[in-house]
């Protein structure tokens, strides 16, 4: 009878602590009054353009925001919009070897971005964000090179720009 009444109160207790603590989720977002978003086609303007790199940011944003949200994707009258467009796509050498050679190079990506909160007008903002990936001077990005790159800086980028935007880090 004594384990029962330990059980209860302790389930109780865990009850009471989790619903007194308001909405909260592992994303960090809490409550969103948002219903729907959209992510508008980012525009590649880098000086060295890179084809498609567009299109596969333009979606990785919008699976990551459909990954970590119950908000709904729309193509217009979206309660949040994100628009932008892709500023930097950059190689540089950042080791030399003996021979001046790079020895180990860096891809820098960078995007604008503008969001809009139809909902919370004050939210609104345009920042910059960018994110880098090194790679053996001695390979060249193209193919699986590029793409674990893209991945890897796409990540980030989407990341820093979720959680400017809804979650509030």
């Amino acid at each position: 009878m004594k384990k029962y009444n330990i059980l209860t109160f302790l389930s109780l207790s865990l009850l009471v602590l989790a619903t007194s603590c308001g909405v909260y989720n592992f994303t960090g977002t809490g409550k969103i009054d948002a219903k729907s978003f959209q992510v508008n086609y980012f525009l590649n303007n880098a000086p060295l353009v890179e084809p498609g790199i567009e299109r596969t940011f333009t979606l990785a944003l919008q699976d990551l925001i459909q990954n970590q949200t119950n908000l709904n994707l729309t193509n217009t009258n979206g309660d949040l919009v994100y628009e932008g467009e892709i500023v930097d796509f950059r190689i540089t050498p950042m080791t030399a070897t003996a021979n001046q050679m790079a020895a180990q190079n860096r891809l820098t990506v960078a995007v604008n971005v503008r969001f809009m909160n139809r909902k919370k007008p004050e939210e609104d903002f345009e920042r910059r964000f960018s994110f880098f990936y090194d790679y053996d001077g001695n390979t060249q990005l193209i193919g699986a090179q590029l793409n674990t790159a893209l991945d890897e800086i796409y990540s980030r980028i989407t990341q820093d720009v979720f959680n400017a935007s809804l979650a509030k880090w």
